[in-house]
């Protein structure tokens, strides 16, 4: 039993430098720190004990020396952020108490200072899994719930497709679809997974892209009658594809663009002129603009999940030391469902 205001060893994840390309795992490093299990007086911070850290693909964005985005790149030779689930351990602010478990953005490390108390979300302990908060009722089901509703605005009996559609937002954004009616086709990159979708998620319909040498007629074979909403994960030849599928007044949320292996040099997008012929909304988003709608969200996912109208699939990599190996997974679709890692036992 570690003691309040003892000196322990801190294992943390570094990061090494700036880079514009896919991650690898050589960009990381595993360091121990040292660390005082105690919040300085008169700082109004708290320490927790970081139990579950999240792996999301938006997070190579923050190893690009660029600082004109929504959120600041990471500091070379320091730890990596991103969203968890953490303990207090000790508290110099009155609102968090030791034993209380909190959600938000902390560091890849066993133990960390919280100095920022903004998104920091404290957990009500019931009988969903303590890791779904930053997955299903974390940062990536929110996203789609957002992402579905506030973009998308579907109506029922709509047709939808979703990209990525066993990832941590993707298999969401397809069950909230059929909870309001819609007729579901999801793509994913392996036969396991397709069938994952189909079988465990309640897609209509599912394939597997890398066996589709033509994606305009896969497309065109699943959506006869064309796309009203695509849920666009990967950009690329999949949105290419999709503009020439779509319906009058369809809509493109564009949430994420996996596929693409730099972020600074992209390529352009064919197609685009469906966006006028066919009247089409396209729009990127960040669940960050939709927070006054999390309490919402909350409640209703929370309620489906207990009834069993929704599932969630984890993908969980034991120990720190698994995290850059975890991260570096995700280009690669080496998760199947939701990348988690686990810390620490609660």
């Amino acid at each position: 039993m570690k003691m309040e205001g003892e000196t322990v060893d801190n294992k943390q994840v570094i990061f090494k430098g700036f880079i514009d390309r896919i991650p690898r795992e050589t960009d990381m490093e595993l360091k121990i720190g040292k660390i005082e299990l105690k919040a300085p007086k008169g700082s109004g911070a708290f320490l927790v004990k970081n139990l579950y850290l999240s792996c999301d693909p938006y997070m190579r964005g923050r190893m690009r020396e660029y600082y004109d985005s929504y959120i600041p790149p990471f500091v070379p030779g320091q730890a990596i952020q991103g969203f968890g689930v953490s303990k207090v351990v000790d508290s110099d602010d009155p609102d968090f108490k030791p034993g209380d478990l909190v959600s938000g953005l902390t560091g890849w490390e066993e133990f960390s200072l919280m100095r920022k108390h903004e998104q920091l979300r404290r957990i009500q302990q019931d009988d969903i899994p303590l890791s779904y908060h930053v997955g299903l009722l974390g940062m990536a089901g929110f996203t789609a719930y957002a992402g579905f509703y506030e973009v998308c605005s579907p109506e029922i009996g709509e047709n939808v497709f979703v990209s990525a559609a066993s990832g941590a937002v993707g298999q969401l954004v397809g069950q909230l679809a059929k909870l309001h009616g819609c007729y579901v086709v999801g793509s994913a990159g392996t036969s396991q997974k397709v069938d994952i979708l189909k079988n465990k998620l309640g897609f209509d319909q599912a394939f597997n892209y890398k066996e589709e040498p033509d994606l305009n007629a896969a497309l065109k074979r699943y959506f006869p009658e064309g796309i009203d909403i695509y849920f666009d994960n990967v950009g690329g030849d999949m949105l290419e594809a999709a503009l020439l599928n779509m319906r009058i007044h369809g809509r493109i949320a564009v949430c994420g663009m996996v596929s693409s292996n730099s972020l600074s040099v992209s390529k352009g997008i064919q197609n685009l002129f469906s966006l006028i012929a066919k009247r089409i909304r396209m729009q990127g988003f960040l669940q960050s603009d939709y927070l006054h709608l999390y309490p919402r969200f909350f409640e209703n996912v929370v309620s489906n999940y207990k009834q069993g109208k929704i599932v969630y699939i984890e993908d969980m990599s034991e120990g720190l030391e698994s995290a850059p190996a975890a991260l570096v997974g995700l280009f690669y679709g080496k998760n199947v469902g939701k990348r988690v890692i686990r810390v620490a036992r609660e």
